[in-house]
């Protein structure tokens, strides 16, 4: 199994790379994430990867960050997801995104992938969501939560966060409860939060 390549990059596009390496090129198919990444790269790369051996193919598929790699073979562990789909993910969503979208069960937000359906993204959901561990930068990205900008939504969160609960954990268990039941009291959501904390 390959670990990584060092070379130079001779062409460039959003879903591949062409990478010359002792005299060989290599085609490495690659992420929206990791081509931004390589827009400022000039000279030699270093690309971590990960190969995909079929009985008809046999296709190379190249990270910029350790994280996404990491992320991306978390993904194709999922029943369903393959290593296109795995790469169309990481392509709509950063890391952090993605790290943060997990972690908060927002299916909503997993089914805007193209090619995504709402039992992948449970599935995506359920399978992952005790293997990630959120980074500090995902765990301050904003995602919209559901009734937010609602009273009874707000007045929840700001007593959770007085009662010195963090925010992002707030939301997180909100998120769950509003999900549920959209239509709860204030005082019913912060004891049913109070008891998922």
């Amino acid at each position: 199994m390959y670990e990584y390549i060092k070379g130079i990059i001779t062409e460039n596009t959003p879903t591949y790379v062409a990478v010359e390496a002792a005299g060989m090129g290599y085609m490495i198919n690659i992420s929206l994430n990791t081509f931004t990444a390589l827009q400022n790269c000039s000279g030699e790369v270093k690309l971590l990867l990960h190969e995909v051996i079929r009985e008809d193919a046999w296709t190379l598929y190249g990270f910029h960050t350790a994280r996404e790699r990491e992320l991306f073979r978390l993904l194709i562990g999922v029943s369903g997801v393959g290593a296109a789909t795995a790469v169309l993910i990481l392509s709509s969503l950063a890391p952090a995104e993605l790290e943060a979208t997990i972690t908060a069960g927002d299916h909503n937000r997993l089914k805007g992938v193209k090619g995504i359906g709402a039992k992948t993204a449970q599935r995506i959901i359920v399978d992952l969501k005790d293997k990630i561990k959120p980074s500090d930068d995902s765990l301050s990205i904003q995602l919209p939560m559901p009734g937010a900008g609602n009273e009874v939504y707000d007045e929840a969160l700001a007593a959770l966060t007085a009662l010195g609960f963090p925010r992002p954990q707030s939301q997180k268990v909100l998120r769950r409860i509003f999900d549920a039941a959209p239509d709860i009291k204030v005082e019913a959501a912060i004891k049913q939060a109070l008891g998922m904390m």
